[in-house]
């Protein structure tokens, strides 16, 4: 086919060959006559079909021929055929995609006879019988300061530790072996090895062990993959799976450890109450003493958290020489012979015959495997106390992984080698008396073996609990030790050393979440003192719920909760780890090699197993408080972006499904309006954007697309500037939408580049939204040839085109600008107080007046607007995001194009602020016969399954427009006339070539009916719909190198003029809605 040129200068669109979409040929036959309605209705020819069932009929459908409607590129396209435009009948289906049996859908089915035929049922037979016959047939992993530990017997641990602003003190892991070694050590090891015997007993603290190891790995390498700063494990989990996850765990971490430090205090007070109790030293009452002992310890421990870390650090190193030496009395009491009372209760040097007889469990009490590991587990969930001072470490990446994994093997080690010397040493049972001795010709059975071959007959405490041995003395410890009264000091020590340590992450950890402002309310606590940022209000609020819990007395309801909230935090270093490695974000590279991604998945569903191990009902309400805080955090979406592996997860996650999608193909069923919004800034034309939302929503793709006219050096600044801001401003504004910017030198190559290089695989635009240029007729040739190219590239490429007109106008550009310059004004004021240089967000780029001039405005009023109307016209661009008053949507359904025109209207009455909305639909009918068509469009609604209140046939449509009307259209054209019929042909030749864009007399005469059927349907809406919320029209097509720019702006100007907002819709001749299943 030729390719020509179209009216009015505009050029051929490059990207559009009609070659490659020839018109079809019709055959001449008698029997091809056009369908009367058509003609009636309108009162011309028209290839245009009205809407019809035929076309939305499948292919081999038996209840009914498919028909084909007219395509897009026929209606648009120029094509002639013996001078004049063909006009065919009802396309018949030409069997594309059919092999010549009926397709496989409800209408397929073969009818058959009454008798002997297929039987078909109502509901109750056919589903509800049918059914019936069918139903019969461990606080954080430390941030490492530890540079050095030896080990030897001599002299077990060297350590010179960096902080930032401490030269000589602790390091990691020191801090986490203090941590670890806790009352557990002493007053129960005993106890779990004489529950589960060695055997199992090495099992407990061999898991706890692979937990915290699996953590410690995980910790590693997420520490060694960036910059660690302060906020211990809530900066690792928050940097790693986004503030969602790290804002929910850091508060519960930051509580649970505030209430660790009540809980060790109360275990250190109820020891000294203890003490005064032996004494007979009690000062008022046991309950009480343990308060006031506990109130004063905890103002002690302030005091010297507050004084600062290089006091704290101090404090630490003491309890720390008194620990080791009370653990090294431990084992020299081991070798030091015993007396006859410590045999009596059971206390012996190594024994063969005792270890051996320990190997084996012997629970007692109700008591099981896993009752004795989730007592024990506490004891392990120390790893993370050095992590949490992650900021007061000099080299964090190195000091984590070292610190952490050290302190865990010399704490597993310590725990077993301790639990192993009293298993080789002592009995089970004891009764404590030294007159209980085997006599001579006595037979050793029963369960005391080991001591009856020592001696002793311990027998009656098979049948009468005793008070000595493994099980029944949690002071076995002190027993076996060389010097008792140090066991107590290490007692002290391991509560005060996991009471200070707690003390001092819990304010850390809480600084760190207020920095980063994802609860405002708690920023308060985020201000630091001092030369190391100290957190004294943190301290406070810790002292205070310390206090608050102290005084309640009795934590044992309360432990479970936080040990589970530790574990939480575990599974979750654990799952950033694997998501990290899962995501395989090229940003994801640790220092630290030695983790794999399913040991840490593995490592993260272990723990959450071990939190219901240990107690359920702590286990369900920790995650309950997590996804509270989870979704209070989702839902605010607070201003951060910290490159989180659940962005990369996502973005891969939407690589994969978009390629999957890519490889499916299109099915009307599954057909969404994906809409390409003309709005320019994303704030420009409020109320197009806002329509375009309400028809996209969370459920199809919305681009609000901005072209920058000019040369590209100087409109590129202002378009990278303005990207992240417009994009900003929709999710802020909760817009649903996309925004993409592109540099051209007129607004249709822009516009162009748009509609073909928009979207990715299946989901690319398939709606172009644009505003009516109301200023057509003083906007100049450009302009309109501009935007009229515009609405032939979206049919060219075809698009689904849909125009919307507003009686006070869409842009509020002038308004918005204004508005940004007063705010950047005083921006600038407040951030220059002493000359400064101001920059913000959203600091406004500096333009040339050019520039700004040559922004193209598609329906923009002029600059100058006065309060009044600047006022209407902000009313009226905000109309679309308040809910709509009770009204109907009418819907002008003229010409078939696939269903669009209907579809858009019900997808609007199913959005919330549009449900007071009812859908009333007009169709162009032939006199004589409205009945029968409003009986047809009445059935294929039905088929449609949408619902309607009325359905109107409008026989009037071909009667002439008033002379008024259409003087009004005539004043609208004739500047734009060439008024060359009265010249000669050389004259009107010569003003042809002259003026090629303006509206010729042959063309006026050409489409005169479809001029008028333009006017005489405006006055048919101003009749029929003059107070409906939403107008929906049926677009007249101007067929290309035919119909003027100027005269199809002015058709589309007569048709809207006047009436409520309406929308010019015209989809792409491929059918869009179905009544198939």
């Amino acid at each position: 086919m030729e390719r020509h040129r179209s009216v009015g200068g505009e050029r051929d669109n490059p990207g559009f060959d009609s070659t490659l979409d020839e018109p079809p040929v019709y055959q001449e036959a008698d029997h091809r006559t056009v369908r009367p309605s058509v003609v009636s209705a309108f009162g011309h020819d028209t290839l245009d079909r009205v809407p019809n069932i035929d076309f939305y009929r499948n292919a081999g459908s038996v209840s009914g021929h498919r028909a084909v409607r007219p395509s897009l590129q026929e209606l648009h396209n120029v094509f002639q055929k013996n001078g004049e435009i063909s006009v065919p009948d009802t396309v018949n289906d030409d069997d594309e995609g059919s092999d010549g049996t009926p397709s496989d859908d409800l209408e397929s089915a073969i009818p058959s006879d009454a008798k002997g035929g297929t039987i078909k049922f109502g509901w109750i037979r056919g589903v509800l019988v049918s059914l019936h016959r069918v139903g019969s047939g461990l606080p954080c992993f430390m941030e490492a300061l530890a540079l050095h530990i030896t080990v030897t017997w001599g002299y077990m641990f060297h350590m010179v530790i960096p902080l930032k602003s401490i030269k000589h003190v602790t390091n990691m892991g020191v801090r986490c072996m203090l941590n670890i070694w806790g009352v557990m050590l002493f007053i129960r090891l005993s106890w779990i090895f004489g529950q589960a015997g060695w055997g199992l007993g090495i099992v407990v603290i061999v898991l706890s062990c692979v937990v915290t190891t699996i953590t410690g790995l995980s910790m590693s390498a997420i520490c060694t993959n960036g910059v660690v700063r302060g906020g211990g494990a809530y900066y690792m989990i928050s940097r790693s799976l986004g503030p969602e996850f790290g804002g929910s765990i850091g508060l519960i971490f930051a509580f649970a450890n505030a209430v660790a430090v009540a809980m060790y205090v109360v275990g250190f007070a109820e020891t000294v109450v203890e003490l005064l109790k032996d004494n007979d030293l009690l000062m008022v009452s046991e309950i009480n003493d343990i308060r006031i002992v506990g109130c004063i310890t905890v103002v002690l421990l302030l005091a010297i958290s507050v004084a600062g870390m290089e006091w704290e650090a101090k404090a630490q190193i003491l309890l720390l020489i008194i620990l080791l030496v009370a653990i090294v009395n431990v084992f020299v009491g081991t070798f030091i012979p015993v007396t006859d009372r410590k045999k009596s209760e059971g206390i012996f040097n190594y024994q063969s015959n005792i270890f051996l007889e320990n190997f084996t469990p012997d629970f007692r009490d109700g008591e099981s495997f896993f009752s004795v590991f989730a007592i024990f587990f506490p004891a392990a969930t120390g790893i993370l106390a050095g992590a949490n001072i992650s900021g007061d470490l000099r080299d964090p990446q190195a000091a984590i992984p070292k610190g952490t994994l050290l302190a865990i093997l010399i704490t597993g080690v310590t725990y077993l080698g301790v639990a192993l010397c009293v298993s080789a040493t002592v009995v089970r049972d004891a009764t404590g008396n030294a007159t209980d001795i085997i006599t001579a010709g006595m037979v050793c059975n029963g369960s005391s073996v080991a001591a009856c071959e020592l001696g002793y007959d311990f027998s009656s405490c098979a049948v009468e609990k005793c008070k000595f041995g493994s099980i029944n003395n949690n002071q076995v410890m002190t027993m076996v030790s060389g010097f008792g009264p140090l066991i107590i000091a290490g007692t002290f020590s391991a509560t005060l050393s996991s009471a200070l340590a707690s003390l001092v992450s819990a304010p850390k950890v809480f600084q760190a979440l207020c920095k980063d402002n994802i609860y405002k309310i708690l920023h308060f606590f985020a201000k630091g003192y001092g030369k190391n940022n100290e957190p004294i209000r943190g301290y406070v609020l810790t002292f205070i719920i310390s206090v608050a819990f102290i005084l309640v007395g009795n934590l044992n309801v309360i432990a479970p909760i936080i040990s589970n909230f530790f574990l939480a935090s575990y599974a979750l270093i654990n799952f950033s780890c694997f998501h990290a490695s899962y995501a395989k974000s090229p940003g994801w590279r640790p220092a630290y090699k030695f983790y794999n991604m399913w040991l840490s998945l593995a490592g993260a569903l272990l723990c959450c197993v071990v939190m219901f191990v240990i107690n359920w009902w702590a286990a369900l309400l920790t995650y309950a408080i997590e996804i509270l805080l989870y979704v209070y955090v989702k839902v605010k979406k607070p201003d951060v972006n910290w490159g989180s592996s659940t962005q990369a997860v996502t973005f891969v996650s939407s690589v994969s499904n978009a390629l999957s999608l890519s490889g499916v193909e299109d099915h009307v069923k599954n057909f969404r309006p994906q809409i390409l919004a003309m709005t320019g800034s994303a704030r420009s034309r409020p109320a197009l954007l806002d329509l375009a939302h309400s028809l996209t929503k969370n459920y199809g793709l919305c681009i609000a697309c901005e072209v920058f006219e000019g040369p590209r050096s100087e409109t590129l600044e202002e378009m990278n500037a303005g990207m992240e801001k417009n994009q900003l401003w929709l999710r802020k504004s909760k817009r649903k939408a996309f925004y993409s910017a592109v540099a051209c030198n007129s607004f249709r190559e822009g516009a162009e580049s748009l509609l073909q290089a928009s979207g990715l695989g299946r989901m690319k635009p398939n709606t172009l939204m644009i505003g009516f240029q109301r200023n057509w007729r003083t906007a100049g040739i450009e302009a309109v040839q501009s935007y009229v190219g515009v609405l032939h590239d979206a049919l060219d490429f075809e698009y689904g085109t849909v125009i919307l007109r507003t009686n006070h106008g869409l842009d509020v550009s002038h308004i918005v600008e204004a508005e940004d310059e007063n705010e950047q004004q005083a921006l600038d004021k407040d951030m220059m107080p002493n000359g400064g240089k101001a920059k913000g967000l959203f600091s406004k780029s500096r333009k040339s007046k050019q520039v700004l001039t040559t922004r193209v405005s598609v329906c923009g009023p002029p600059l100058q607007q006065d309060d009044k109307m600047n006022e209407k016209l902000l009313e009226a661009s905000s109309q679309f995001k308040k809910k709509q008053p009770k009204g109907t949507i009418d819907v002008w359904w003229l010409f078939d194009d696939g269903g669009l025109t209907l579809l858009l209207p019900y997808i609007l009455t199913t959005r919330k602020k549009w449900k007071d909305s009812k859908l009333r639909i007009f169709i162009a009918g032939q006199p004589g016969r409205c009945e029968q068509d409003k009986q047809e469009m009445k059935s294929l609604v039905e088929k449609f399954r949408i619902n309607c209140t009325d359905i109107n046939v409008i026989d009037s449509i071909n009667v002439p427009p008033s002379a008024d009307s259409y003087k009004k259209l005539e004043d609208m054209i004739e500047p734009f006339c060439l008024h060359e019929a009265s010249r000669d042909t050389a004259q009107a030749g010569a003003m042809r070539k002259e003026h090629p864009w303006k509206i010729t007399d042959q063309e006026l005469s050409t489409f005169e009916e479809k001029t008028n059927l333009q006017v005489r349907l405006n006055e048919v809406l101003q009749e029929h719909s003059k107070s409906a919320n939403l107008i929906i029209v049926s677009m007249p097509i101007a067929r290309k190198e035919s119909v003027s720019d100027f005269l199809y702006m002015a058709w589309l100007d007569i048709l809207t003029k006047d009436l409520p907002p309406t929308l010019l819709i015209r989809g792409n001749h491929k059918s869009v809605l179905t009544f198939y299943s």
